[in-house]
C-alpha cells in the first residue's frame, strides 16, 4: 500500500509551499507516506498543493464555519433554540456556547430544512415494485442520516414502522475525532428481513467533512488499485500502518470508545445476519455517504468476507463522487459481478459532486458500474458515464445556467403538477437562486431532486 497521506494540521505554510518546488514528495513532507513519490511535473504538484491548501484553510476556518452554521440552524430551529432573542444568540455564539439543543427530536439540520418530507408514500410506491421501493427507501434513509439520533429514531420507528438497530459516530484516526456517522435500520417483512446501512454525507458547515472531500491523496493496494484516501480514512483506515503492511488489516485491536466505521459495522452485520437465512443487507448514502457506501463492500472483497458479500442485496448511492482509479474500477466491476451485487449510482442532471475528483490525465479517478442519469424533467436513462463528466467547460456554462433558471421556475410550478408533497420551501428556492450565480451543480446536489427522481423518475427499471 502506498501513496501520500496528507496531514495538513502537522504542516507549516512553508512546508506546504515546498510541495510545488521539490522533486521528491517524501516522508518529511507528509505525515504518512509509505513510499517516496517522484513528481517532477509542476501541474500535478499544483493539484496536490491546492488540495493541501484547501484542507489547511478548512482547518483554520473550522470554528468560524461552525459558528455560522450554529447561528443559521438556531434561526431555523426556534423550537430547539436555547435563547429567546437574536442578540443573545449572537452574543453566546461569539462566546462559543451552544445555541440549540441539537440532540432533541425537534431539531432539524439545514439539509433537512431543504427537503422536509419524511413519509415513504407507500400508497403509490408498492413493495411489489422492488426497484422503486428500494430506491425510495434508500434515498430517504440517506437524507435522514443527516439528522440526530432522536430525529432518526422518530422517523424510522414512528413514521416508517421499522427498527432502528444502531446509530453511532465513528472515529477517524487522522482527524483525531469521531467525524463519520451512519445508522442501521431493519425493514422487517414477512418475506424478507433487510438491514439497511445509511452513511451520512457532507454537512454544509462541517470543516472536517469538507476536508475529507478535498483530500485527493490516494491509498494504493496491490491488485486492487488506487483509492481516495480521504474516504478511506473516514471509513476507518488505521493510523498506525507499518511499511510492511501492504493491505488494510482485516483485524485490529478494538477500542469501544473509538469505534471505526468499517470494523464496527462489519462485525455488527455478522452478528445480526448469522443464523437468519431470510436476512440480507443493503448500503446507501448521499454525497460523501455514497462514497463510503460503495467502499464498504470493496473492503469486504479485500478481506474475503464471503458470508457478508453473499448477503449484500445492493448498493444505492446518490450524488456519489468518484472513489478510485481505472484499476480499482475494474477490480470492483469484476467482484460486483462475481458476488451478484446490484450497484445503482443515481446522478441528477448537473450535480457537480459525481464529476469530482476529476477523471483526467492527472488525478485519473474513474466511476464504475452503470450511471442512472436523470435530467431536469426527471426522465432517466442508463449510461456508462454521466454527460459532461468533468463538469467545467466554457461550452456547457450557458447551458447549465439556463437549466438552473428552469429549475428555479419549476420550484414554483411542480406543486401544481404533482401535488403538495413536492412543494419547495423558501430555503431551497434561495439555494436555487444562488445556482444562477455560483456553479449550477451545487443546488443540483441537494437531496430534494434525488428524492424526486426515485418517486417520479421515468423509467426506473434498475436491472
Amino acid at each position: 500500500m502506498s501513496g501520500p497521506f496528507s496531514c495538513t494540521k502537522c504542516m507549516s505554510f512553508f512546508q506546504l509551499c515546498l510541495v510545488l518546488f521539490v522533486r521528491y514528495l517524501q516522508q518529511k513532507m507528509f505525515a504518512h507516506c509509505v513510499e517516496f513519490i517522484v513528481e517532477p511535473r509542476f501541474y500535478p504538484k499544483w493539484r496536490i498543493f491546492s488540495s493541501l491548501l484547501a484542507q489547511k484553510l478548512l482547518h483554520s476556518m473550522a470554528n468560524i464555519l461552525k459558528c455560522i452554521g450554529d447561528i443559521i440552524e438556531a434561526l431555523l430551529n426556534p423550537q430547539a433554540s436555547l435563547h429567546n432573542n437574536l442578540l443573545m444568540l449572537l452574543f453566546n455564539s461569539i462566546r462559543g456556547k451552544e445555541l440549540v439543543n441539537k440532540d432533541c427530536k425537534n431539531y432539524v439540520s439545514i439539509i433537512g430544512h431543504l427537503d422536509k418530507r419524511l413519509e415513504l408514500l407507500e400508497n403509490s410506491i408498492k413493495i411489489e415494485d422492488p426497484d422503486r421501493y428500494n430506491a425510495v427507501l434508500s434515498m430517504m434513509a440517506s437524507k435522514v442520516s443527516y439528522e440526530n439520533k432522536a430525529f432518526v429514531h422518530d422517523v424510522v420507528v414512528d413514521h416508517w414502522k421499522m427498527e432502528l438497530v444502531e446509530y453511532r459516530d465513528y472515529w477517524n484516526d487522522y482527524q483525531e475525532k469521531a467525524t463519520t456517522q451512519a445508522f442501521i435500520m431493519l425493514d422487517k417483512r414477512e418475506e424478507h428481513h433487510t438491514y439497511m446501512v445509511a452513511f451520512r454525507g457532507t454537512e454544509l458547515f462541517d470543516a472536517d467533512a469538507w476536508s475529507t472531500d478535498v483530500d485527493i491523496s490516494w491509498l494504493e493496494i496491490p491488485g486492487v488499485g488506487r483509492i481516495h484516501a480521504g474516504f478511506m480514512k473516514a471509513l476507518g483506515l488505521p493510523l498506525d500502518l507499518k511499511k510492511e503492511e501492504l493491505i488494510w488489516p482485516k483485524k485490529i485491536e478494538t477500542d469501544e470508545n473509538r469505534p471505526r466505521a468499517y470494523y464496527f459495522i462489519r462485525d455488527l452485520l455478522k452478528k445480526h445476519l448469522n443464523g437468519n437465512e431470510k436476512a440480507k443487507f443493503s448500503l446507501t448514502g448521499h454525497s460523501l455517504g455514497g462514497a463510503l457506501a460503495i467502499l464498504f463492500p470493496a473492503m469486504l472483497m479485500l478481506h474475503d468476507e464471503t458470508f457478508l458479500l453473499e448477503r449484500l442485496e445492493g448498493v444505492y448511492t446518490f450524488g456519489q463522487p468518484r472513489v478510485g482509479n481505472k484499476t480499482f474500477a475494474s477490480y470492483m466491476d469484476k467482484n460486483l459481478k462475481h458476488y451478484s451485487i446490484k450497484y445503482f449510482r443515481f446522478v441528477y442532471c448537473n450535480d457537480i459532486v459525481p464529476r469530482l475528483p476529476f477523471d483526467d490525465g492527472i488525478l485519473k479517478f474513474e466511476h464504475f458500474g452503470s450511471c442512472l442519469y436523470f435530467d431536469r424533467s426527471y426522465n432517466g436513462k442508463k449510461m456508462e458515464e454521466e454527460p459532461n463528466k468533468n463538469y467545467f467547460s466554457w461550452k456547457g456554462m450557458i447551458e447549465k445556467k439556463v437549466n438552473a433558471f428552469w429549475e428555479l421556475v419549476r420550484s414554483f410550478t411542480i406543486v401544481y403538477k404533482y401535488g403538495d408533497e413536492y412543494e419547495e420551501g423558501w430555503l431551497l428556492r434561495f439555494v436555487r437562486v444562488l445556482g444562477l450565480v455560483l456553479p449550477a451543480g451545487i443546488p443540483a446536489h441537494c437531496p430534494q431532486d434525488y428524492v424526486n427522481i426515485t418517486r417520479l423518475g421515468i423509467p426506473l427499471h434498475l436491472d
